[in-house]
């Protein structure tokens, strides 16, 4: 839930953080090939934007074919089967951006995100630690959040490293809505509701609510003993997410 970022906004990164270029003057004609690549990479984007997939990933291939070392076009193929659930070539994607820039933090952290997100958390983890060692990674917060997120998706979720990760990150940036939310969570399922409930206080402060993370203060406020804040937020939650699955689950709180 957490990790889960928009696509749109996953494939800008992914195109802004992932040169992959080389520090040699390039010939002529290697620039007017790279030059065709990044442009092919930007119409694909808008074709993504405009949910037209097929002519994206045209476009795609076209950007392998004029530079097979330009990163984000692999990055962004592997955005694109991820949204149509080819997972395993997604992955494979990935792996090739990683074999063409294997010391870009942003990168490793971009598939630590979707390797978390498909269950393959252990190899999650280990990307997520290879974009940390980088002392160059201007945004380390990013990945300490992801991998504290994704530490706590484990069938024995180790909550103190997860909190000392999401710390970490709050340190740097103190209103990363991902790892306010993050640290809402684990206050929740470790029965530390007053902090549960600051952070889930803070996270509203700085994004807006979906019906997950309502349902998740909801069942906060409920464990606090709170019954008017969980009225009220209940109300919200159905009246917003009329026909979700958490407004449900608030409408059924509601009757205990």
């Amino acid at each position: 839930m957490i990790i889960r970022h928009g696509i749109l906004t996953l494939l800008l990164v992914l195109m802004t953080a992932c040169g992959g270029g080389t520090n040699s003057k390039p010939t002529e004609k290697e620039r007017q090939t790279k030059e065709s690549a990044v442009i092919n990479v930007q119409l694909a984007s808008g074709y993504i934007r405009r949910g037209d997939l097929e002519v994206a990933e045209q476009k795609l291939l076209k950007a392998m074919q004029h530079d097979r070392k330009y990163v984000p076009a692999y990055t962004t193929m592997a955005v694109l089967k991820s949204m149509i659930g080819d997972i395993e070539e997604a992955e494979d994607y990935y792996s090739q951006a990683i074999d063409l820039d294997p010391r870009n933090p942003e990168l490793h952290n971009n598939y630590g995100t979707f390797l978390c997100n498909n269950g393959k958390l252990e190899e999650a983890y280990d990307e997520f630690r290879q974009a940390l060692r980088n002392q160059f990674y201007a945004t380390p917060e990013t990945a300490h959040a992801n991998l504290g997120y994704c530490l706590l998706q484990a069938e024995k979720p180790d909550y103190v490293l997860a909190e000392r990760h999401l710390r970490s990150a709050l340190k740097v940036d103190p209103n990363l809505a991902s790892a306010l939310l993050a640290m809402g969570e684990l206050g929740l399922r470790t029965n530390k509701y007053l902090m549960a409930r600051a952070y889930m206080q803070r996270y509203h402060g700085v994004a807006k609510p979906t019906a997950g993370t309502l349902w998740l203060q909801v069942q906060v406020e409920h464990a606090l003993g709170d019954k008017d804040y969980v009225q009220k937020l209940s109300k919200v939650l159905i009246e917003e997410f009329p026909e979700s699955p958490e407004a449900a689950k608030a409408m059924e709180l509601s009757y205990q």
